[in-house]
């Protein structure tokens, strides 16, 4: 009887033991497995924090371009506008009295064009040097007059032209000139620079 009690207790004891062990082996993995599932947490998080480090913000706010349109600046003056008028002669033959592109004289080429701009002159090249005001030969701009003394030993004014260029110091006009018509000569031609008298500026 005492050999089958103590077989018992030994039994009872055994299988304490072995439910403990069980526990304790099953405690043990769960916690490896928590201890190994915070560890791979900490390393994702830790990923996750240096790939944001190394990512640079972009701005979807639209850029604005700072383009600036400027349309072409057209240059139209009263002067330009004599100038071309005076153009659509050129090539003229001269005539003596003429305001028409059948002929033209040199006074003539001056009132007509000037006309067309509504500002009237006189007729003859001597009266038109009366009008507007003088300037120096070195201040001339397109448009301005020109007068002449083409008389053999005269300085009476006989002839005018209008200034077409000017650039350093180089002046050109057009006029009407009594062998060729219509056309567009240099101040630096010796004729003409010996025949200047005066200039004149109208507009």
């Amino acid at each position: 009887m005492k050999k089958i009690a103590l077989l018992l207790l030994l039994t009872i004891t055994f299988s304490s033991c072995k439910s403990s062990m069980e526990t304790m082996t099953s405690t043990s993995k769960t916690a490896s497995r928590l201890g190994s599932k915070k560890s791979t947490d900490k390393f994702a998080n830790n990923k996750i924090e240096s790939l944001n480090s190394e990512l640079t913000a972009v701005s979807l706010t639209p850029t604005h371009l700072n383009i600036i349109s400027e349309t072409p600046k057209i240059i139209n003056t009263a002067a330009d506008r004599i100038v071309d008028y005076a153009f659509a002669f050129d090539g003229v033959k001269y005539k003596r009295g003429g305001t028409t592109k059948d002929g033209m004289d040199c006074s003539g080429l001056v009132v007509t064009t000037f006309d067309s701009e509504n500002i009237a002159l006189p007729r003859v090249s001597r009266d038109i040097a009366r009008t507007g005001s003088s300037i120096d030969l070195k201040q001339v701009t397109k448009g301005d007059l020109l007068f002449f003394a083409t008389r053999k030993n005269s300085r009476t004014i006989s002839h005018v032209g209008i200034v077409t260029t000017v650039r350093d110091g180089f002046v050109e006009f057009i006029h009407a000139s009594t062998t060729n018509g219509v056309i567009v000569s240099s101040m630096t031609e010796k004729y003409w620079h010996s025949a200047f008298i005066q200039a004149r500026r109208i507009i």
